[in-house]
């Protein structure tokens, strides 16, 4: 992404509430991913790694990605399209609300779409709510819409 948004410090912060901060580029979701997360959680359920018996058994036609990978995207792609300035560390502090209304295949393409809902101060860190939507091309619904509560910490 060429444009990234720049968070510079705290007034930065505050000064984009309510304001979108971009879309990541398109990646594709690939097989051998699907199975890297499967293998790192333990969750080989078939619909997510066995092409075989998806072509013949699921509606989806396609191995599709775990909801939790999905999710799991967020994180690297937010720091990807976000460059933060005068900070000490951003932590992920956690999710509100997550939904996965659409399945994301192998072999379709995804990006990120953010929205900065809010900021405000949360002891010695100021916690920003971020709608973040992973949308599919070609899709009506995305695979993930999430808000993610990140906790920005100044530098000391």
């Amino acid at each position: 992404m060429a444009n990234k948004t720049v968070i510079d410090g705290i007034a930065g912060l505050e000064a984009l509430a309510g304001k979108d901060l971009g879309k990541s580029e398109w990646r594709t979701m690939k097989y051998e991913d699907i199975v890297r997360f499967a293998d790192a959680t333990g969750d080989h359920q078939w619909i997510h790694v066995d092409r075989e018996r998806v072509k013949r058994d699921s509606p989806f036609g396609a191995p599709i990605a775990h909801g939790y990978f999905t999710l799991s995207l967020i994180a690297g792609l937010f720091f990807e399209m976000v460059e933060t300035r005068n900070f000490g560390m951003v932590i992920n502090y956690g999710l509100n609300k997550v939904r996965f209304p659409a399945p994301l295949k192998e072999g379709q393409r995804y990006r990120l779409a953010m929205k900065m809902q809010d900021a405000k101060q949360a002891g010695n860190a100021v916690e920003a709510l971020v709608a973040a939507t992973i949308e599919v091309e070609g899709e009506s619904k995305p695979a993930c819409a999430a808000e993610v509560v990140f906790r920005f910490y100044e530098t000391k």
